[in-house]
């Protein structure tokens, strides 16, 4: 029997100077899932973009802007450990998950709306 693992990871992207979290991918490790998660967000990338040393990243993001150190990735990191605290589907070693991709995207929107003090206002 071959058992298939779905796995998805989350890119996410943070503002360093408003404290904020710009917007999230949720999709695999691969390249191609890193510059649908840039097309997203290239306008606002100001100065430099910090990230881990991901070989991906060199591919995506134009080396003008790219900073590769694990030192200035904190914001995003603490951002991170946020995402586990809030929500009990993103912590390690449990059962709380959901492995509906609509509903992963959906959690992750309103603490992001929430987080970020935004007012969402959905119409129907």
């Amino acid at each position: 029997m071959l058992i298939l693992k779905n796995y998805k990871w989350i890119w996410t992207c943070v503002d360093r100077k408003g404290r904020e979290y710009v917007d999230f991918f949720l999709g695999n490790r691969g390249t191609e899932t890193g510059i649908m998660q840039w097309d997203k967000v290239k306008e606002y990338a100001q100065g430099f973009v910090a990230t881990d040393y991901w070989k991906s990243y060199k591919e995506i993001i134009p080396a003008e802007l790219l900073m590769q150190s694990k030192a200035e990735t904190y914001t995003v990191e603490s951002y991170n450990g946020v995402i586990r605290h809030f929500l009990a589907r993103f912590r390690r070693k449990t059962k709380c998950y959901s492995k509906c991709e609509q509903m992963i995207n959906y959690s992750l929107m309103l603490l992001m709306t929430k987080r970020n003090n935004l007012i969402y206002i959905q119409t129907y």
